[in-house]
């Protein structure tokens, strides 16, 4: 069951209490679509609205702490954390995207978003997530070069290398996804009530409130979904698989169970993004099934950024490490300029 107040909205609307989304080109005037958000929330807002800001916030300060502390450590400059920098970069910006627009819904009345700000959703939410596929892809093949092929592994990924391969990843999620944004924002949108049954201006569901065929353009997401996704998911599984290989010839027992848990742990948060990547995108219609989107949606704006920091890196000795000197020279840096303010407030008075 979707809220109540929807089904309100659009009642309100075929008696031409608020207005309508006009037929015709989008072109031709303004229009507010409405986020239905989650179902079976009535009367929740404000303690769902705690819970995922609570969960935001926890995902922006471990991502952002990866990204800090990458950046800082001489000692951490290298191609894995390079790499762990820009997946923590790409999850900042997919959970910005989508997040705080859905819990400012959560304290208002008005769950409405204006069509140029929804197809800005559309647009950075298709192209951050598939800048992360290919991301993702690019980290197995450099996790399989430093585990089967370590002594050409300084000169495959050096520094030019990984940060022409990291650009790569960016690009190849940026341009991709402009053609079908732009089809999507030319669609004719028409349907009395204009509501958008997700919590974001995903695909199936606005497509869903086209007023027109759009069996094209669903073919053409299925195949650039395919094409990314599945392509991705190959090489990554084909890495890793390696690597399990690899693994199975070290001697030493304690050795290989401590490889294994470090790619089980990999493996799960790959398993979850492409599970409910594949389930929601690859597939020849996305707009019959929007009432299943939010709940696997879920997984890849909330989980797996949550998970990403924690697995890849704060397990992680050397980071852990890292960190730790950070937080000891900026605890330093602060007691310092809090003496030197009690000695310049001193000399003030006296």
């Amino acid at each position: 069951m979707w809220p109540v107040w929807i089904e309100e909205y659009r009642t309100r609307c075929m008696l031409g209490k608020i207005a309508m989304v006009p037929s015709g080109n989008q072109s031709d005037g303004t229009t507010e679509f409405v986020l239905a958000g989650f179902p079976n929330l009535n009367g929740t807002g404000v303690e769902v609205f705690s819970v995922f800001l609570f969960i935001y916030l926890l995902t922006l300060t471990g991502n952002m702490l990866i990204v800090g502390v990458v950046g800082a450590d001489h000692r951490l400059q290298t191609p894995m954390y390079f790499f762990l920098g820009n997946l923590s970069c790409l999850e900042i910006l997919i959970t910005s995207v989508i997040i705080p627009k859905m819990l400012s819904n959560f304290l208002s009345r008005r769950h409405t978003i204006s069509f140029a700000a929804c197809i800005t959703q559309f647009y950075f939410y298709f192209f951050l997530g598939a800048s992360e596929f290919l991301l993702l892809a690019v980290m197995s093949v450099d996790r399989y070069l430093a585990v089967c092929r370590p002594l050409h592994y300084p000169l495959l990924m050096n520094g030019a290398v990984c940060f022409r391969v990291a650009w790569a990843c960016w690009m190849g999620g940026l341009l991709p996804v402009l053609g079908p944004t732009v089809a999507v924002a030319l669609l004719p949108f028409c349907k009395q009530g204009a509501v958008v049954r997700h919590f974001f201006c995903d695909s199936g569901p606005l497509l869903h409130l086209a007023c027109t065929n759009t069996t094209r353009l669903e073919e053409a997401d299925f195949v650039l979904a395919f094409l990314v996704i599945v392509s991705s998911l190959t090489v990554t599984a084909a890495s890793y698989g390696f690597i399990v290989l690899a693994v199975l010839r070290i001697p030493s027992a304690s050795g290989r169970q401590k490889a294994f848990s470090t790619c089980t742990s990999h493996l799960m948060v790959v398993t979850l993004f492409y599970g409910s990547a594949i389930f929601l995108y690859v597939r020849p219609s996305q707009s019959g099934s929007v009432d299943t989107n939010w709940s696997v949606t879920v997984i890849t704006t909330f989980v797996t950024p949550l998970l990403n920091p924690f697995i890849y890196a704060l397990r992680n000795d050397q980071v852990k490490e890292a960190l730790k000197e950070m937080f000891r020279k900026v605890a330093a840096k602060l007691f310092e300029q809090t003496l030197l303010g009690d000695s310049l407030r001193k000399k003030t008075v006296s």
